[in-house]
């Protein structure tokens, strides 16, 4: 029969996202109760409003929370500078844990909360919830199956509107200072897109090289734009272009090359996945994926990742692929300052 848990909130007024896990909590089965912890009650009123009943407690002081409720699972979101201290209590409670990313200015600052999740087999998830989009699920099975053979390269950008960053108000939150946030949108938003190249072909990014820059000219300290060489295990090549560069919102592709084919990945569109195989009834033609786009985003992400808590199973993010994430996006940073080309640390 399957379980039910308490979930913690763990969060301030940099919370990120922190709507979009409460209506997905609201709407998780396997979630009976939340609580939630807010030293500066921001969310309080949100909470009240979305989850009724379901919002069992209200407190400021986390590490007095998580001893009294003893939830299963714990969400933290909030600036990347004091996430891994708030990562840690949360592991010491013997809460699995749910990090909104980058979750660290550095990988080697969540390195060691992954090394204790490990020993104490809880998980630590970090949010890179575009995992079970309908259609990139499709994909990886499409790869796996050998639709279009042996991968030999990819290519991919995600781009969003360069407007947000000439806004004063996004300019004084944490999202700008490196010194809060890590860096740009390389760490924001372009995280996505290198965990999809790894999940979607099922490798793993080895080596790096890149280039960052603020082409926008805006009074910030971190990238607006930044571009990447990828190698990955088994030996394909990628490229990835990460920027704002749009009025508004959002672009991205992902393209991927093999010996029987090609696959197209374009999330924005209604159409998001085309390939070509050159194996079965339908060689050389050009397909097109007619799934339902639907559910996507965090509120199935967020529901996996509860039952996975609940019943003890396999989460749609394990601890290794978190951190390998972390450790790509920090060492695109080092290439792009250093000039080299950087190996993923083990």
């Amino acid at each position: 029969m399957p379980q039910k848990i308490k979930v913690a909130i763990l969060t301030n007024q940099t919370g990120a996202h922190v709507g979009a896990y409460l209506n997905a909590l609201r709407d998780t089965e396997a979630c009976k109760a939340v609580v939630l912890a807010d030293p500066d009650g921001r969310w309080v009123d949100s909470a009240r409003k979305v989850l009724g009943a379901k919002l069992t407690a209200v407190h400021r002081d986390a590490k007095k929370m998580l001893a009294q409720e003893k939830p299963t699972m714990a969400m933290v979101t909030m600036e990347a500078r004091i996430a891994p201290s708030v990562i840690d209590l949360a592991l010491e409670a013997g809460c699995h844990v749910f990090a909104e990313k980058p979750a660290c200015l550095r990988a080697e600052d969540l390195a060691p909360l992954a090394q204790k999740a490990d020993s104490k087999h809880l998980h630590l998830m970090l949010a890179l919830a575009n995992r079970l989009n309908p259609e990139l699920v499709a994909a990886r099975k499409l790869i796996a199956e050998g639709a279009i053979g042996k991968i030999y390269g990819l290519e991919m950008h995600l781009v969003a509107d360069q407007t947000r960053l000439t806004n004063k108000s996004y300019q004084a939150q944490w999202y700008t200072p490196k010194k809060r946030a890590g860096g740009g949108h390389l760490v924001w938003l372009g995280i996505h897109w290198l965990d999809l190249a790894q999940f979607v072909t099922g490798s793993e990014i080895t080596e790096v090289a890149g280039f960052i820059a603020n082409v926008g000219g805006q009074p910030i300290d971190i990238e607006d734009s930044a571009t990447a060489t990828l190698r990955f295990n088994n030996g394909v090549l990628g490229t990835m272009t990460s920027g704002y560069y749009l009025k508004r919102g959002y672009h991205s592709h992902i393209k991927i090359w093999g010996s029987e084919g090609w696959l197209h990945l374009e999330q924005m569109l209604d159409q998001p996945l085309h390939w070509v195989s050159h194996k079965g009834d339908q060689a050389g033609k050009l397909q097109e994926w007619k799934g339902n786009r639907q559910p996507r985003g965090y509120t199935p992400f967020v529901r996996a990742c509860v039952e996975a808590c609940a019943n003890d199973t396999d989460p749609p993010i394990d601890n290794a692929d978190s951190l390998r994430a972390v450790k790509v996006v920090y060492s695109i940073y080092e290439a792009a300052t250093t000039g080299r080309v950087v190996r993923i640390p083990e």
